[in-house]
């Protein structure tokens, strides 16, 4: 009977364990929301479906953008102050530990605002210098900086294959398409003959003609397109088509279409938003929305346009300016950082209606996903 009763006290034991361990693993989704507050200077994770935050976390001095790993488990965001600003670090926050991290610090790289991770490394801009540049967590060390020549280079998107970076170019309204592209070898004579007068071209007498380029073929390198938008050209993505970019103009209120193919601005829509901050296309290329960052409390926030008609679906006042906007995987929902009224609001995209908020401090801006692998 007694070994029956410790048996038995056993069974419950082992029961009451995984009960309580998968309880906890209940309660950390496999997805969560990075939000950042530029004044707490914090990072909230947050549940995305019960709207709740799990853990804030300090973000480091003026946080602006922030981008997770492809694991997700760590978390980059930029420590900005504005153009010419003597800040030079971006943060990292340890998600699995929920704590921060030293800061990665970029010596005379400063001013970094927007952040892509792409291939195992982080990409970033650094507006006071001009220039993209490119960390790589596994040596810890910057190994590649690239010049735009543009003012303000502010936000970056790199393409899966890292052959195509593109940037937003604030002050100079501009778009930079950024292509790797072979270049010649230098073998051999410049194109179109020897110069006037000049020896001609060739080896010397006796010697054996070149064999061609070195092994490993043709040089690569980045050749960078600075396509005209619209005045404070900031926010601006890439249809998932890959054909198209659409870049918001802060300071026209308007939207700028560009032809990926052909590097040229093909259409400019006015749009019903003050202060154009943020724009993202739908996972499915169909609609586009754009945030208003001047918006006051009776103003639209946030406007929804037809990606293929151009025209303006919907026009949502959320209480104030906004900035970053997140969308689900899966289409589902928008969350939207209202940054003058404290708050994320939460968009059901089939009905285009406010279904919820989050509570993530002060003055909310960028947003992420970070998808535990």
């Amino acid at each position: 009977m007694r070994q029956a009763r410790i048996f038995l006290r056993c069974i419950y034991c082992l029961v009451a364990a995984t009960f309580i361990a998968s309880a906890a693993f209940a309660q950390a989704p496999s997805t969560t929301l990075l939000a950042l507050s530029k004044d707490d200077h914090t990072v909230a994770i947050v549940d995305p479906t019960t709207l709740q935050v799990l853990a804030r976390i300090p973000s480091g001095p003026d946080p602006h953008e922030i981008i997770a790993s492809d694991n997700g488990k760590l978390a980059f965001i930029s420590n900005y102050g504005g153009l010419d600003s003597a800040l030079n670090t971006i943060s990292v926050v340890d998600l699995v530990g929920r704590k921060a991290l030293p800061p990665i610090e970029l010596g005379a790289l400063r001013s970094t605002h927007g952040l892509d991770f792409v291939g195992g490394k982080l990409y970033f801009t650094a507006e006071t210098n001009k220039v993209i540049g490119r960390y790589d967590p596994a040596t810890q060390r910057v190994d590649w900086v690239l010049g735009t020549g543009q003012d303000r280079t502010h936000m970056v998107i790199a393409s899966k294959s890292l052959d195509r970076i593109f940037t937003s170019n604030v002050n100079s309204a501009t778009i930079s398409i950024i292509e790797q592209v072979s270049q010649p070898n230098g073998f051999g004579p410049p194109p179109g003959g020897p110069p006037q007068g000049g020896p001609k071209s060739g080896p010397p007498s006796g010697a054996a003609p070149p064999q061609g380029p070195p092994p490993g073929g043709p040089r690569l390198t980045w050749e960078v397109t600075n396509v005209p938008a619209g005045h404070g050209a900031e926010g601006f993505d890439l249809s998932p088509d890959g054909k198209e970019i659409w870049a918001a103009n802060a300071r026209d209120a308007t939207v700028t279409i560009i032809d990926v193919a052909s590097k040229k601005a093909t259409q400019t829509l006015l749009i019903a938003v003050k202060g154009a901050n943020r724009l993202k296309f739908t996972p499915d290329g169909k609609r586009v929305l754009i945030s208003g960052l001047g918006a006051r409390a009776g103003d639209s926030s946030l406007v929804v346009i037809d990606a293929s008609t151009h025209k303006e679906v919907k026009a949502l006042p959320l209480g104030g300016g906004a900035a970053g906007i997140l969308i689900a995987p899966d289409g589902s929902r928008a969350y939207v950082a209202v940054s003058s009224a404290d708050k994320i609001a939460v968009i059901d995209l089939r009905t285009l209606e406010v279904v919820g908020q989050i509570d993530a401090g002060k003055q909310p801006d960028g947003l992420a996903w970070a998808i535990k692998k």
